[in-house]
């Protein structure tokens, strides 16, 4: 290796940024097990036992009974009969969480949060001038633990896409490092699953490829990638190779909330449906309610078994500030679709303007759109 190859590495090595991903330890249902002793130790989940519920989180001990979030919560209950329900108290979990973001604050001002209970941290200057992004890590679990009672892990890593493998690996609790030298290994080691974006339908897709690790991911090509998997392919193609060149952005706004729902069999009753949908809004519901972000716009996603998609969007005259007029608005919307020849495979609601955000003068009118 020649003396301008060493320079430019260490250049390289000391340009990386010090990324800290933070993510609280099932945050509900751990403030509902602070909050009231007697549940510690047991199964518990956020949510309503109601035969359309939705469970919004769960406690390490449901986890074992294989209860997940935005599972339904009959078939919660069928997994783990004797499973506790609490009821979501949004404002209790807003002033943990920004107490959570006060300890973030004390060490920099490159905040991103993502959710209530977690948020990338740009250290590499920090207020307290500290070197290592691991100390810092540290310290700042210390602090959520003396303050809030609570647990938390960490990742720590040069770019956001690793922080955030790292945070997730070691569980509750956890700390987990990702040097640079070590990433492109620790990279082509991981599961397909333990990718951040590849949600369960992409990774069955990827297994069906012989995508089953990042080694493997690592032999497609990005135009291949992007013709398999479209935009989403430019990101795969990178994280393969632990390149992520995503800046912390402490002042991002968040336009939309939604959720969908890829089914394991594509639906054709009309009743299965509605149900599938209540679902769906049930926890986009929760997440508003979370964040507060009471919108305008509703917009309804169908994807057929065809893979043809469309979406329908609705905007009312005032935020939506009441799940029974944004239940009722998805579910009128979901009526004047066609499926009387095509089964569904996909659902998905979404709710954007909310009071911050400009409408263009007259609004938006009901659409009808089609995509590749």
């Amino acid at each position: 290796m020649n003396i301008q190859n060493i320079i430019y590495k260490v250049y390289l090595r000391s340009a990386m940024k010090k990324i800290i991903h933070i993510d609280m330890d099932a945050f509900y249902a751990s403030i509902e097990q602070r909050d009231f002793p007697e549940y510690r130790g047991k199964p518990l989940a956020v949510g309503h036992a109601e035969s359309r519920g939705v469970v919004s989180a769960a406690s390490y001990e449901a986890r074992q009974y294989g209860v997940r979030s935005a599972m339904p919560s009959k078939t919660a209950l069928r997994k783990c009969p004797h499973l506790i329900f609490m009821p979501p108290r949004f404002d209790v979990y807003r002033e943990v969480s920004d107490q959570i973001m006060e300890i973030f604050s004390e060490y920099t001002d490159m905040v991103e949060p993502l959710s209530l209970d977690e948020a990338f941290l740009d250290v590499t200057e920090n207020h307290k001038q500290i070197a290592s992004a691991t100390l810092i890590a540290k310290e700042i679990k210390k602090c959520i633990a003396e303050k809030t009672g609570l647990t938390a892990s960490a990742g720590v890593s040069f770019n956001k896409f690793l922080a955030k493998i790292a945070s997730d690996y070691k569980k509750p609790d956890g700390l987990y490092i990702i040097h640079p030298k070590e990433a492109e290994r620790f990279v082509e080691s991981l599961e397909i699953e333990r990718f951040f974006g590849v949600g369960k339908v992409t990774a069955q897709k990827m297994h069906k490829l012989g995508i089953n690790t990042g080694a493997d991911l690592k032999q497609f090509s990005k135009e291949r990638l992007v013709q398999l998997f479209g935009k989403a392919g430019h990101a795969y193609f990178d994280n393969a190779r632990a390149i992520d060149n995503r800046e912390v952005n402490p002042h991002r706004i968040r336009k939309s909330i939604g959720a969908e729902n890829t089914f394991e069999t594509d639906l054709e009753a009309s009743t299965r449906m509605t149900l599938e949908l209540y679902q769906i809004a049930r926890r986009v519901w929760e997440r508003i309610e979370e964040d507060r972000f009471y919108g305008r716009t509703i917009t309804l996603k169908i994807k057929y078994m065809n893979f043809e998609i469309i979406t329908r969007s609705r905007t009312l005259s005032s935020p939506i500030t009441h799940f029974r007029l944004f239940w009722d608005t998805a579910k009128e919307m979901l009526s004047h679709i066609d499926t009387s020849e095509k089964k569904i495979r996909l659902m998905g609601l979404t709710i954007s303007h909310n009071e911050d955000t400009q409408l263009p003068p007259g609004g938006i009118q009901l659409k009808l759109e089609f995509e590749d």
